[in-house]
């Protein structure tokens, strides 16, 4: 069993992982209740869109609490390179229920812009905003520490848009303080319309990064390159081709062909396999690798 498998099996990742799924969801119902309260007691359309967006979110957390748990299934007979893309599969499914949620929030903001309605208990409602921006902010938080941790796609994707629920919830405190106190009651209206075009925003980052995953995007190119030069630093390493590389989201995976001197035994070039998996290794824990040495007679045959 390499690093990578090992990291993945972690109990304390495992624990990290579970224990922020299950948090976003006790912190998205403990809000709804607070919004719905508040919308019932200001008819706030940016409250309102908050507190779609908090129905939308213990959806998203829920599922998540699905997926991590498979995700973090061990590799099996069935499934050879883990369970990880469920990471991915799970993000799709939070991008679509984030971007209906902002076509909704466009439809009300537009019918609201033909027909005003003025705000009422304005210090309900700023109350309950400022419990939603303390609770969300210690919540993205604690997440933001389990991703540094376990890299989980799932969570990260989650996190996104919490830290858009943040902002939102800032937003949502301003205008209807503004709103109430100024009379400016068209800014709460658009700062519904902000919310939906932002929530939009946050569902294509989390739709494209799944997407990746799922279509096995090769890493970054810097992170390539930084392989290809690890490899290389190796003075019995002529030469590298066929890098091939992905992710599952809470793992990597490299494969590499390094050329050889010929000459070398069968024990030395597989040592020297293993010295080059250590290197890429220590730049790369979270991966798991796959090298093949391939013979070659002299250093220019292996540059061509």
């Amino acid at each position: 069993m390499n690093k990578a498998t090992l990291l993945l099996a972690d109990p304390s990742h495992k624990m990290l992982m579970t224990l922020a799924t299950y948090s976003a969801v006790g912190v998205a119902a403990i809000l709804i209740g607070a919004k719905f309260f508040a919308w019932l007691q200001t008819d706030s359309l940016s409250l309102q869109a908050s507190l779609i967006d908090s129905l939308l979110d213990i959806v998203a957390s829920a599922i998540n609490v699905f997926v991590v748990r498979h995700a973090l299934k061990p590799a099996d007979k069935e499934h050879r390179f883990g369970h990880g893309k469920a990471e991915a599969l799970g993000g799709l499914g939070q991008s679509t229920f984030i971007a209906g949620s902002a076509v909704w929030l466009m439809i009300e903001a537009v019918y609201r812009l033909v027909h005003p309605q003025p705000l009422q208990e304005g210090l309900t409602g700023t109350l309950i905003m400022i419990l939603a921006i303390v609770l969300t902010f210690g919540l993205v938080n604690f997440q933001r520490y389990v991703i540094k941790k376990t890299r989980s796609l799932a969570i990260s994707a989650d996190s996104l848009h919490y830290l858009s629920d943040l902002f939102m919830n800032v937003g949502v405190l301003i205008s209807l303080n503004l709103s109430l106190f100024l009379g400016w009651v068209y800014l709460d209206v658009l700062v519904g319309m902000g919310i939906a075009v932002y929530i939009l925003y946050t569902s294509w980052e989390i739709g494209r990064r799944s997407l990746d995953v799922l279509m096995d995007r090769e890493l970054a190119d810097t992170a390539r390159e930084q392989i290809m030069e690890i490899a290389l630093q190796h003075p019995h390493v002529w030469g590298v081709h066929d890098l091939r590389t992905r992710s599952t989201g809470l793992q990597d995976f490299i494969q590499m062909h390094l050329d050889m001197d010929e000459t070398l035994s069968l024990l030395e070039a597989h040592n020297i396999g293993n010295d080059v998996e250590a290197a890429i290794q220590r730049e790369f824990p979270h991966a798991e690798i796959i090298i093949h040495q391939d013979p070659r007679p002299n250093k220019e045959a292996a540059r061509l």
